[in-house]
This record gives C-alpha cells, structure tokens and sequence, in this order.
C-alpha cells in the first residue's frame, strides 16, 4: 500500500521583502480607514477553504503563505533559486549536512526564533503522518549549534536541500504550535511572516492582524479578512461590486466581466493534465493508456478552454519553467495503443478551479469519440482528494503546479510519478521510472539535474500515465485601489509587507 503524502495544489510561502520586489505586483493609489492602526485592512477571497484544520503539513499550507502568516528557512525568488528567508545564510558542511545562520526574527507569540526553536519545529515536519511532501523520501535531523546555527543532517546526500527548505509545508512556527498533542498543529499565533492569524471560522474565513515585530518590517496594511470562495463566479462578483480587494483565481469565463486595469495574468508553473490510474482498472494495460493519450486533442484547451489565458500543453513543465524547453527530449518506452474495450472508465476532477470540469467534459467527449466509456465525477477538491490519492478513479483531471512543494524540478517526479511516491493519483510504479528519478535525486550540478530530469520526465510520459494538457496561467482580481499584490508563478505568495490599499 502506498503512503499518501498530501500535496499542495494552492500556492505557498511568504516571500521575503527583497524577494517580493522580484515580482509583478498591481497598482493603484493608497486609501486608508485603517485609522491610527495605519493603513486599511486588505479583503482578500481564496478559492480553497482549509481542509486539513490549516495544518501546514498539507494542502492548508499555502494558504497560510499566500496570506503572509508562515515562511521557512528560505523562500524562491524570481529565478527559482533559494533566497533567504528566516535563514539569512547557508552553507554545505560535507556531503549531508548543511548549516544555516539565522537573523534576527521574533514569534508572533513573542518568543525569540532560536535555532532550538527551528531544530523543534523541522523535528515536528520529520515526524508528521502523513509526512509533508517536501520530505518525500528524504530522512533529515536538526539541531541546535550555538546561538545562530542550525545544522541539519540528511540520511543520504540532498543537494537540494535548501530549495527543500523553502516549502510552505516546512514553515517553522513555535513551541506553543504543538502543544495540542496527537500530531495536531495550531499555527494562529504561532508562526513569524507579516500577518498574525487571530480568527478562523471553519472553511469560511479568518481574521488577520499586522504583526508589528516582524523581522522584514511593519506591513503596510493593518490586517487582513480573508474569505474561503470556492465559487469562482463568486469571488468574481464580490470584486466587481467592491466587496473584495483581491480575488485569486478569477475563472476565465469572468475574466471578460473585470476591467482591464482590475486583471493580472501569470505564467505559471503549473500544469493541467490527465492522470490515468495504472495500477487498477481499465488504464491498468498501458495500451490503453496509450489509446486514451491518442485520443486527446490538446490543441483545443489553451485556446477554447481557457480563451487564451493559458499555454498549449509541451510536457510536465510548461513554458514558466524557461529552461525545459531546450532540455526536452522525446518520450521513452511508450506501447502501442489498442482499441478501446468498452468498459466505462471513472473520470473524476474538481470545481475549485473552475475551467476543470470543462476540461474534463473535453475530455470526455474525445475519449467516448475513440470508444471508451465515461462516467464524469465532480466534487469540490476536499471531498475528492483522498479517494483520488486512493486509486478509486480510472482517470483524474489535476492542475498541478511542477514547482511548489521545493522548486526543485525533481521533486513533482518524485512524489507524483515514482511507486513510493505520496502524491501518486496515476498510481504509476514502473522500475525504469523510478531509477531515473533516483538518478536525477543524486545531482547536486544544476544544469545536470535539470537534464536528468529531462531525462526521467520522458520516461514518465513515455509509460502514458499523465498525459499533459494545458499549461495555465493564473488570473488574479487587483481592486484598483490596492497595490503591492504579488503575483508569483509558483503560486506561494499573494500578499506581502507592501500589500494595500
């Protein structure tokens, strides 16, 4: 039985200020009711309301990093590299340990952010069932080294393990997070970005205050009222009539109803496609894989689908990642494709991003046009999730974003694709995967592991288990009164220290 780790489909971890200059951010003129707090509060919509209690070991991370509560020992920057964050300084002390040098930084509870603190909190995500995706087969220890150091000890060599570090699911919150027991974690309070959560009202909304001791300075907005909308209609209205100030994921089909001044659209690294269940079912015989991945069209999504606000499909890694394209090389071992038996096949996505039931009517139809049959399941993503991560469906529509859990293009191959990986919805387990995934694992070169990923990434597509389908670009709703919103193609950040309006 494979573990199943959860993963993120949002998008995670506060960026640092000098990092958050590195992307583009909405504009407008400051207004403040904010009073002597200085600065209004910010009235934000996401599309994903918690499901995991705001656990930061699943898929609630993000949420907590796109509304600036959480951040890491490190963050990505524009580039995808590891930048720092509560880290100020890393450097590799041999093959499997790593020292990191803190800065100044203080807990929203108020206590100091010491390396014991940080060795306690990266101990907590080691320890976490299931374990945060980030950590998909790697064994790490922390420990204190004096007043500023932390120094982490990997198992085997992990040559990525300060991008690792950067994952909204490695967050590092205090002592006082864990005091529940029994695995739970409670971040409100707890944690050390811009925005201190004080309320949460189920999966409805939160209330967020500006923590004032932050270490990368006082935020411009005085707090934030966050609502979870899983319409997408709905988030739209709410911003078209002045309710919201911010709106992630606006549907394409509302994007023509915002004025121009009011949307954002960015590339991202996140890829839209269709996972077939190898392990069970009708998709178990990779010759009808095959027949099923002959049977897409994917020309029609970017331009229909999504009305331009997306990319034609190219791979795993779409045009975001601007280094895949000269790096790609053709699939290897695909079988040839049967004809269609004519059993029905279970296809399953979810409504949260709302183009994803469209897409998987497309989807439906081109494959009831080669023969096979199709019964069409769709839920919101919380009640959907774990039944996928089971293999109860033939066949799931997912976007996915390559690069969230670490930044390392390795790791979504890893967790998705390879047997013991704890995102695998394909339930893909093939041995020639799998030790080129391993291969890749091992790189510490950055040129060379983008090409051993290169390399695994064929093998995958080869056994036609995922069969790409767009590369998405994601559409935000910026009131025009608000500046500072940080549009990140890794989706880990939303607001930040220069968020307002």
């Amino acid at each position: 039985m494979r573990s199943h780790r959860r993963s993120r489909l949002l998008a995670p971890l506060m960026l640092a200020p000098l990092i958050a200059g590195c992307f583009a951010s909405g504009g407008g003129d400051d207004s403040g009711d904010g009073g002597g707090d200085g600065g209004s509060r910010l009235r934000v919509a996401l599309a994903f309301p918690p499901a995991e209690n705001l656990s930061p070991y699943g898929a609630d991370a993000t949420l907590l990093s796109r509304l600036g509560v959480t951040e890491g020992l490190t963050a990505l920057d524009a580039n995808g590299s590891a930048a720092p964050a509560l880290a100020e300084s890393w450097r590799r002390d041999g093959e499997k340990t790593w020292e990191f040098t803190l800065r100044d930084a203080t807990f929203q509870d108020g206590g100091d952010v010491t390396p014991a603190a940080v060795a306690d909190s990266l101990t907590h995500a080691t320890d976490a069932k299931p374990a945060p995706a980030a950590l998909a087969g790697v064994t790490l220890s922390a420990r204190a080294q004096g007043e500023r150091v932390v120094r982490i000890t990997t198992a085997e060599p992990d040559p990525v393990l300060p991008l690792r570090l950067s994952s909204p699911s490695l967050a590092i919150l205090s002592a006082k997070a864990y005091e529940k027991g029994n695995g739970r974690v409670d971040p409100v309070g707890h944690a050390t970005g811009p925005f201190e959560l004080t309320k949460v009202n189920g999966a409805t909304s939160a209330s967020l205050d500006r923590f004032d001791d932050y270490w990368g300075g006082r935020a411009q907005a005085s707090g934030i009222d966050a609502r979870f909308i899983a319409d997408g209609t709905a988030r739209a209205n709410a911003l078209r009539t002045g309710e919201l100030d911010i709106a992630e994921a606006v549907p394409v089909a509302q994007a023509a109803t915002l004025d121009e001044e009011t949307r954002r659209d960015t590339a991202t690294t996140r890829t839209t496609s269709l996972l077939l269940n190898a392990s069970s079912g009708t998709f178990k015989d990779a010759g009808q894989r095959a027949a099923a991945r002959a049977a897409i069209d994917t020309s029609v999504f970017a331009k229909d689908v999504y009305e331009g606000y997306a990319d034609p499909s190219a791979g795993i890694y779409g045009p975001a990642v601007t280094w895949a394209e000269g790096k790609r090389t053709e699939p290897v071992g695909r079988a040839e494709a049967k004809k269609p038996g004519g059993e029905t096949v279970n296809l399953a996505t979810y409504d949260n991003r709302p183009e994803l039931p469209e897409v998987a009517q497309v989807v439906k139809q081109q494959l009831e046009k080669a023969g096979f049959k199709v019964k069409l399941t769709v839920r919101e993503y919380s009640r959907l999730e774990q039944d996928a991560l089971d293999g109860k469906f033939d066949a799931f529509v997912l976007a996915r974003n390559t690069l969230l859990d670490t930044g390392d293009p390795v790791a979504v191959l890893a967790s998705d694709y390879t047997c013991d990986g704890g995102f695998n919805i394909a339930q893909l387990c093939d041995k020639g995967v799998d030790r080129a995934v391993a291969d890749a694992e091992k790189i510490a070169d950055t040129a060379k592991r983008q090409d051993a990923a290169m390399a695994a990434e064929a093998r995958v597509l080869g056994s036609d288990a995922v069969v790409p389908l767009v590369h998405q670009r994601i559409i935000t709703g910026v009131a025009d009164s608000v500046q500072g919103v940080i549009l990140d193609p890794y989706e880990r950040t939303l607001v930040g220290t220069g968020t307002r309006r």
